[in-house]
């Protein structure tokens, strides 16, 4: 399987001038997968009414795009929204739990830091990937995990699991990551924050796929 690119949005964003910005990244092609992902400014979820919004406004035209669209650490609400599936952290539900919640053919992510265990764990409970990060300095939100690209090397050696690397990913350094066997890198800042714009991102990205 060729790496692919997992986007993530803003954890903050205006859903008006926000909208058209994503729709010409996805319209790339470049993007497998959009994780929704909404804090406030203290870090926290923000409030499911607000992600209840977004979602309306940008999930069937992210779907409409073949890109799969995942919500963030609220199983319940994704499958509330009918979205493609949920991401959870090590503090919301267990993996098992969110595949009670959203069904056997959602999809179901676990973050696992830098543990392996906690990959095997989230496997043998039916996730369908796993994330490990962050691999580089991230001001996206609080870490205290550094893993070594090696983990994914050796998780792509004992399973067919897919994993997610993130972390501070970008242009410059994803390519250890695609070399040690990632099958995707997630991104938000390098994209978002692009000089040249998100589609300039996402190109430069797929360059490094290819």
């Amino acid at each position: 399987m060729t790496c692919q690119i997992y986007l993530i949005t803003p954890p903050a964003f205006d859903l008006e001038t926000f909208h058209p910005i994503l729709m010409e990244a996805l319209d790339t092609g470049l993007v497998a997968c959009l994780q929704l992902r909404l804090k406030t400014a203290d870090g926290s979820p923000a409030p499911q009414d607000l992600v209840r919004k977004a979602a309306g406004v940008l999930m069937k035209d992210v779907q409409d795009r073949d890109v799969a669209f995942i919500i963030n650490d609220d199983a319940e609400l994704a499958a509330e929204l009918g979205a493609d599936g949920v991401h959870v952290g090590q503090g919301d539900v267990s993996a098992k739990e969110a595949r009670a919640r959203v069904g056997k053919d959602a999809i179901v992510g676990v973050t696992c830091h830098d543990s392996r265990h906690l990959a095997v764990e989230a496997a043998e409970a039916g996730a369908d990937y796993v994330a490990f990060g962050a691999f580089f300095p991230t001001s996206t939100k609080a870490t205290t995990t550094t893993p070594d690209p090696e983990i994914i090397e050796i998780w792509t050696s004992i399973t067919n699991v897919p994993c997610v690397a993130i972390g501070g990913i970008n242009a410059s350094n994803a390519s250890t990551l695609i070399e040690a066997g990632a099958d995707f890198i997630a991104v938000v800042s390098a994209v978002w924050d692009h000089p040249d714009g998100p589609a300039k991102a996402l190109q430069e990205l797929k360059a490094l796929l290819d």
